[in-house]
């Protein structure tokens, strides 16, 4: 199975639009992520990775029902000051994305989950 190139993968998502403030992609454990230049990260660096870890228990509980609603494709969630975009990628893997609210956030979840098919074997 080819590798993925994640870090790749983190910058062509960041450039893919001006309204992504952050993207990280978190698989095995480890954890690449990109944030925009200029930005001021709204958590911390151990938070993000808190969070992440969260995010992938969610997704697999997400999977227990894919047999009757189907695969998950992603998932959003709007805060107070940001949406919140999971995709899944590889095998455990998950991209994650905070966007502003501003934002088409439809729009932004087609790119990214096109830059994800791009890249994916």
């Amino acid at each position: 199975m080819m590798e993925l190139k994640y870090e790749k993968i983190c910058e062509q998502i960041l450039e893919c639009d001006k309204n992504i403030r952050y993207v990280g992609i978190y698989d095995f454990g480890e954890l690449y992520d990109k944030m925009r230049p200029g930005l001021k990260s709204h958590l911390s660096r151990e938070e993000t990775e808190m969070s992440l870890s969260q995010a992938v228990y969610r997704w697999s509980t997400r999977k227990k029902t894919a047999d009757k609603i189907g695969k998950p494709i992603y998932a959003l969630a709007k805060y107070e000051k940001i949406y919140r975009i999971t995709i899944p990628i590889g095998g455990a893997g998950l991209i994650l994305a905070s966007v502003e609210l501003d934002a088409d956030v439809n729009q932004i979840v087609d790119k990214i989950i096109s830059i994800k098919n791009e890249n994916s074997p």
